[in-house]
């Protein structure tokens, strides 16, 4: 087999109980064996302060570090007034600068979202897909994993014991790494001479 597959997966809340945490850490158990989820924390990274895309802060740094290292991208967020938070978006312009160095060039990602309302992020999910065409990301459509009503689909500890909402994120996984592959074998240089 070949070798794992690095998925950097991120969660754009900072609450320490938020169901999207809670969500990065189920798919992290449910990633396929040919595949790793690191879960990178967005605790930390200041607001994006042009003046300093040249020379950006440590964590800042780290984060560009990790989306490079990646293979794929797996972004959960939460739904804040129809749209991501801030600190995801605030992440992805710092990893996105300056002009000419985004981290988050020709990746693949996929997305998804937990949320106590009925809809489960879907708007927020829909609003972080338009900035992928211009990071020239790679994502990935289907399934689309929104898990709504959130408080009735993970336990009293954070764990996700629906089902459905499981397999969801199984084939989003796989739906991800086989992209990720695809791309990697598209890249490969040719053995022909």
């Amino acid at each position: 087999m070949a070798d794992k597959l690095k998925i950097l997966g991120i969660a754009g809340s900072l609450r320490k109980a938020s169901y999207n945490r809670a969500a990065l850490r189920a798919a992290q158990k449910l990633a396929p064996q040919d595949a790793t989820i690191e879960i990178f924390e967005l605790d930390g990274i200041p607001g994006f302060n042009q003046d300093e895309e040249k020379n950006p802060p440590r964590k800042v740094s780290e984060l560009k570090s990790k989306v490079r290292a990646a293979d794929a991208i797996l972004l959960v967020t939460p739904e804040y007034n129809y749209s991501i938070p801030g600190v995801l978006k605030n992440a992805i312009d710092w990893a996105s600068r300056p002009y000419g160095d985004s981290a988050w060039n020709g990746k693949p990602v996929a997305v998804m979202g937990a949320s106590i309302g009925l809809f489960g992020t879907v708007r927020a999910q829909y609003h972080l897909r338009q900035s992928f065409i211009f990071l020239n990301m790679d994502a990935v459509n289907q399934p689309e994993v929104t898990i709504g009503n959130a408080q009735d689909r993970f336990d009293a500890h954070g764990n996700l014991m629906d089902e459905q909402s499981k397999a969801l994120i199984r084939k989003l996984i796989r739906n991800l790494t086989d992209k990720a592959r695809q791309i990697q074998e598209a890249h490969a240089p040719s053995l022909a001479a």
